[in-house]
């Protein structure tokens, strides 16, 4: 059997624990991934036991309480706190998801929080989305139109056809689905991933976009698009309930049938 072993600064150490001083009988369990650049240290778990009688219902709200009162160095994104900003994504009870949205009351046990997975990490729950923004950049997000208009024109749509971005144009960027996609995993240099081929589908489909056949020849790669084998996970992972997978096989049928 093959074997294969993790460089010895890799490796997840235990690290502190932080016992609750309230006296309250409502304790939770926190275990977070800590990691500390400056520090030239492992990797380790953190845990810390959180007061749920004080304490919101959601899993950023027990971040902040750690962050506030326990441990003011824990480190993680997040901005609107409300599903829409995308900031807070991580890897909460082995699923990627945003902290904001998941309540700890669905979870039984320990609460385990992680960074999303397969990306470099920054700092303890904050990844590095740089390769992910470079991608997203490339696809060129925004209206192309090849002759310029008056000032004062406007670019009308139909209901119809407005109805058709319903599902994609939804899409925050947080990075749920590209991080839950083992393609990705292995091939995330070059394979565009669920969160920016959706993008993608969904400029390639606005009917008021002039550029629909350079965008399609753009992402007609082996590389960029057809790594996809329709895993679902991104799908699965989605915390806005959006359907990546179906996007990338309307990509693939367009690209078929054109």
């Amino acid at each position: 059997m093959v074997q294969f072993n993790l460089p010895k600064n890799s490796k997840i150490i235990k690290g502190n624990y932080f016992k609750d001083t309230t006296g309250s009988k409502n304790l939770k369990k926190i275990n977070i991934y800590r990691w500390d650049p400056d520090k030239k240290e492992n990797p380790k778990i953190d845990t810390f036991e959180v007061d749920l009688n004080k304490c919101g219902n959601k899993v950023l709200d027990i971040l902040n309480k750690i962050k506030n009162e326990i441990d003011p160095s824990l480190t993680y994104r997040r901005s609107c706190a409300h599903g829409v900003c995308g900031s807070c994504a991580m890897n909460v009870d082995g699923v990627n998801t945003l902290s904001c949205m998941k309540s700890h009351k669905d979870i039984n046990g320990d609460i385990n929080i992680y960074p999303l997975p397969h990306l470099k990490v920054i700092k303890d729950l904050v990844a590095d989305l740089s390769n992910l923004y470079r991608q997203y950049e490339s696809i060129e997000p925004w209206l192309k139109i090849k002759q310029a208009k008056p000032k004062n024109y406007e670019i009308n749509q139909s209901k119809e056809n407005r109805k058709k971005l319903d599902g994609v144009y939804e899409c925050i960027m947080c990075a749920c689905c590209s991080t839950s996609c083992p393609s990705y995993w292995w091939n995330g240099e070059k394979y565009l991933g669920p969160a920016v081929l959706l993008q993608a589908y969904r400029w390639i489909i606005d009917s008021r976009d002039e550029d629909r056949k350079d965008r399609l020849r753009e992402v007609a790669d082996k590389l960029k698009l057809y790594r996809c084998h329709t895993i679902m996970n991104c799908t699965n992972s989605c915390p806005k309930g959006l359907n990546p997978a179906k996007a990338i096989s309307s990509l693939k049928k367009m690209l078929a049938t054109n």
